[in-house]
């Protein structure tokens, strides 16, 4: 079956990727290196979020009340208005990130620019840009008739597909799981640090400081 992030990526291919890479000044095999990593990173931590019950409110009320209006429309609409620099609550890229890594976002930052090799700056607008339209997906999935959506539009159904989405991530492994592993601190230490970092993406990068 196919993952919510496997569908997502799959939407971004062709000229949103070349969009994508030339707004971050990247090759686009780098480039979609770089996206199939961030995808789970940014469901993942939103999975995490609406694992608790007032999260998962949280994120269903701010995906009816800034998202539900994008059910309608494609990704690369959805694209084109970040990159157009429209602004709206819908398209914060910056704004959404804040919620959905918290405290968290500059380790998520850094982690994805490692291990990617787009560095801290490029790392941080992929993911602002992929962030409206991972927001957007999720609503057309909650209120749109989305493939995934439950019999009706309810917190605990965005909580499940998010849930479902994470672990698909993690067992799928590779450079995207290895970091979702990471921002979820695989050594229990209550903190992203170099040592999860070492755990779940260097390594991948064949050991590469």
């Amino acid at each position: 079956m196919s993952s919510l992030t496997d569908d997502i990526f799959s939407q971004l291919s062709g000229p949103a990727l070349q969009q994508i890479s030339q707004q971050l000044g990247t090759g686009q095999t780098q480039t979609a290196g770089a996206v199939a990593a961030a995808l789970p990173l940014l469901i993942g931590a939103l999975g995490r979020n609406a694992s608790q019950p007032q999260g998962a409110e949280a994120l269903f009320g701010a995906l009816g009340r800034d998202h539900s209006g994008a059910a309608g429309m494609g990704l690369g609409d959805i694209l084109g208005a970040v990159l157009g620099g429209t602004q709206s609550r819908q398209t914060d890229g910056l704004g959404q990130l804040g919620h959905i890594f918290g405290g968290r976002q500059q380790q998520a930052v850094s982690g994805l620019g490692q291990t990617t090799g787009l560095g801290s700056d490029k790392a941080q607008m992929l993911l602002k840009i992929l962030a409206p339209i991972v927001m957007a997906y999720l609503a057309k999935q909650v209120f749109g008739g989305g493939q995934q959506q439950a019999s009706a539009p309810t917190a605990g159904a965005l909580g499940d597909i998010l849930g479902q989405a994470g672990r698909q991530a993690q067992q799928q492994g590779g450079l995207g799981g290895g970091l979702l592993g990471a921002v979820l601190d695989q050594d229990g230490d209550g903190d992203l640090d170099f040592n999860d970092m070492l755990k779940a993406g260097m390594g991948m990068m064949g050991g590469k400081r």
